[in-house]
């Protein structure tokens, strides 16, 4: 991540006083909050003595997550909401004005949750995972690894499809892809999108980073299976599930560093004043053995560039 002055783990605290984070998302991802709690503990936090996480899970619709964010307001946390996924960061956005919000989400200026990156303004600062160009780079990745294959199963959601899928498309054009559009607004309709991908001869599947997704990734790299259908997904999590291969931020880095900017807030730091943060380091993971599974060789220049290869 983008280096800011680094605090150190002792610090002064009111005598007694422990600290109330809310955490709001849409799925019960433990390995981010587990990294998110790691980040605390080594700036000096420790559950139960000085800090208390309470986590709502709402699922990934708007109304669930608006509940959920208006019930932990009504809890009056003490300083900080802590969001995972740009749906739970514009449901937090729309609930509190005040109490200070750190997100992880995709592009926080495109979604409408600042102004700018570098000042943000408002009660929200973050990290910021900008898709477009991983997207593009994944598409890239797809040709490297399957150069003759011509027909490409874009899986997206509904709120995706003015902003994430025409650059996709015209960067599939731009590889030779026919694309093919799969849309799916829920967990059951991931089920159909694949059945369509089989039913149009698609050749490879590509699903755009979203917190469904994610949520559903053992849903997602069974459905690639059962259909031995070559998947690329957003990070390494996917193929540790059992997926083909992944290229993205390395999240467990990231939620750690989400531990930085509530350190620096609750110090009195105003998220107006702190800059969102862009991953810089990027990791290619590929599974050789769902490759083989699939009858596939990985070309020479990925298995080289590959950050993982999981056996």
């Amino acid at each position: 991540m983008a280096t800011a002055a680094a605090p150190t783990a002792a610090w002064a605290q009111p005598s007694g006083h422990t600290y109330r984070i809310g955490w709001l998302a849409p799925g019960a991802n433990l390995d981010n909050i587990d990294a998110f709690r790691a980040g605390l503990r080594a700036l000096g936090f420790v559950e139960g003595a000085n800090l208390t996480i309470e986590p709502r899970y709402a699922g990934a619709t708007p109304e669930a997550l608006a509940i959920a964010a208006a019930d932990l307001v009504r809890g009056h946390p003490d300083v900080i909401i802590v969001t995972d996924g740009s749906s739970a960061a514009a449901a937090a956005k729309r609930t509190t004005g005040t109490i200070p919000i750190v997100f992880v989400s995709g592009d926080p200026v495109a979604m409408g949750l600042i102004p700018r990156l570098s000042q943000p303004g408002g009660n929200m600062t973050g990290l910021a995972i900008i898709s477009t160009e991983l997207n593009v780079k994944r598409l890239e990745l797809l040709r490297e690894l399957l150069p003759r294959v011509s027909r490409l199963g874009l899986l997206y959601e509904p709120r995706q499809r003015t902003s994430m899928v025409p650059p996709m498309e015209a960067g599939a054009r731009s590889l030779g892809f026919q694309l093919l559009r799969l849309e799916a607004g829920g967990a059951d309709d991931i089920d159909a999108a694949f059945s369509a991908a089989v039913r149009e001869r698609v050749g490879v599947v590509m699903p755009v980073a979203s917190a469904l997704f994610h949520a559903e990734k053992q849903r997602l790299v069974r459905l690639a299976a059962k259909h031995r259908l070559p998947t690329i997904y957003e990070n390494r999590a996917f193929p540790e599930a059992g997926g083909l291969m992944s290229y993205g931020p390395d999240l467990h880095e990231i939620f750690r560093r989400a531990a930085m900017f509530v350190d620096r807030i609750l110090k009195g730091s105003k998220p107006a004043d702190l800059p969102v943060e862009q991953p810089t380091k990027l990791e290619l993971v590929i599974n050789l053995k769902v490759a083989k599974a699939l009858g596939l060789t990985i070309p020479q220049s990925l298995f080289l560039r590959a950050d993982r290869l999981i056996q």
